[in-house]
């Protein structure tokens, strides 16, 4: 995996999401992607950004319940398809993803994901040549 995701746990209150932004925003970390999932009292708050390692120094110097672990990144092309036949390849060989989301950049699709089994996962990417972002390229890409 080449990449490293912030998750951090925020309370589901108002200004509890605006708090962690800002802190990030104060030490001038670019947000590359993020996606929130939620449960009744907590939401999950996953970043890419620029600066993975500080934002997590900033993060947990402020108190904030936060974690760094490397995921994924794929390059796909953006065209119709492309992230439904890179799921199959995963799925045909019996890798489960934990989570997934995605977004473009510069013309390109991106997948990030977690999975269960990530030898194997790594194992399909390079088998079927598919492109994987290493974390200094995409914050060059910011």
């Amino acid at each position: 995996m080449t990449v490293h995701q912030l998750s951090v746990y925020i309370e589901n209150k108002s200004g509890a999401l605006v708090s962690v932004l800002r802190l990030l925003k104060q030490e001038k970390i670019q947000l590359i992607a993020s996606t929130i999932a939620d449960t009744v009292d907590y939401g999950i708050f996953r970043i890419i950004c620029s600066q993975p390692e500080k934002a997590y120094k900033v993060l947990k110097d402020a108190g904030v319940a936060v974690s760094l672990c490397e995921v994924f990144a794929v390059e796909l092309d953006d065209r119709p398809g492309m992230a439904a036949d890179a799921i199959e390849l995963f799925a045909s060989e019996g890798i489960s993803l934990a989570y997934l989301y995605s977004f473009l950049l510069n013309g390109k699709g991106v997948l990030i994901f977690r999975t269960d089994n990530p030898e194997k996962a790594a194992e399909v990417i390079t088998s079927h040549g598919l492109n994987i972002i290493k974390e200094k390229d995409l914050s060059l890409l910011v």
